[in-house]
């Protein structure tokens, strides 16, 4: 069973889908879960799977879209701010905890990609998530600033980038309207030889009947980009600790560093789980993959919630 749920964000409204257990119980409480999408994403995809597959393990879990996206509301749209993604969470950790049916000292959080590494940011000063788990985890901050693989973009790169932010900031300051730019190849004709596999990948799900949605059109505000850049998912990671950390990543993902550096900067209890085979976006979705995830997942926040 699936509700439309929706609570405040500042002055707006995040809208969610809420999956509940089978066989429901107005009369009891439950574990629950806020599951947090990639940069980009939507409730609808990937983030909604796993809500999906938690609630049919006795977990009440919500996927939403995150401010400036999907149904969710947030001007201007596209806007992939870490602040305000981090702050999702807290919101979304807020409604749970006035839930009727959810037992607030029983609220955990999972993320996938960029929503791992906001998730994982969120815990660290979020006392409310009881235990920490992740999905493809990826680090904003790091990509922008050294690339994926890191040393892929170099300093003068930053430079650069940085002074085509501010430059682009001014003119919309004096009306132009905001520059959009694609976080995925947009066509099969666009991928070269050179389009490192995470962007590859990137666009046979957004932009392939695989995972593709309207409300993901696979492009963001261009001047959110210094935001991202100033980000540091993991900075203080080590503060989760006495609560679990889980971070997945498959073994041949381009961006399992990022899982493995953050884990071993981490303090018991934390842990990598390390899917055979698998590359970053074949954890989204893939069913050769998913419920090896799901299995994982699922002992992981019976025991910790």
């Amino acid at each position: 069973m699936t509700q439309k749920v929706s609570f405040p964000h500042g002055t707006h409204q995040v809208v969610g889908n809420l999956f509940l257990p089978p066989g429901f119980d107005e009369g009891r409480t439950y574990a629950a879960v806020v599951v947090t999408h990639p940069f980009g994403g939507v409730k609808e995809q990937t983030s909604g799977l796993y809500a999906e597959k938690l609630a049919e393990q006795g977990f009440i879990a919500l996927a939403y879209d995150a401010s400036h996206y999907g149904e969710s509301g947030g001007e201007p749209r596209l806007y992939e701010v870490p602040g305000d993604r981090v702050e999702d969470i807290r919101c979304a950790v807020d409604h749970l905890g006035n839930h009727p049916q959810v037992d607030p000292d029983r609220i955990g959080a999972l993320g996938i990609c960029a929503g791992g590494g906001y998730t994982v940011n969120a815990a660290q000063t979020e006392a409310r998530i009881k235990a920490v788990g992740t999905v493809s985890a990826f680090d904003v901050g790091s990509a922008r600033r050294e690339g994926v693989p890191r040393g892929l973009f170099s300093e003068e790169f930053r430079v650069r980038r940085l002074k085509e932010i501010g430059e682009q900031r001014t003119k919309e300051a004096a009306g132009e309207p905001l520059r959009m730019i694609n976080f995925v190849p947009m066509s099969a004709e666009e991928i070269t030889q050179d389009t490192p596999e995470l962007y590859r990948e990137g666009y046979d799900y957004y932009c392939t009947p695989r995972g593709q949605h309207p409300n993901a059109p696979g492009r963001y505000v261009f001047t959110s980009l210094d935001k991202q850049m100033a980000f540091d998912a993991f900075a203080h990671v080590e503060s989760i600790s006495p609560r679990p950390l889980l971070m997945i990543a498959g073994s041949e993902a381009d961006t399992r560093y990022f899982s493995e550096e953050a884990v071993a900067r981490a303090k018991e209890p934390r842990e990598v789980f390390v899917v055979d085979g698998a590359t970053h976006i074949d954890l989204y979705d893939k069913p050769e993959f998913v419920p090896q995830v799901v299995a994982k997942l699922t002992d992981f926040y019976a025991k910790h919630l």
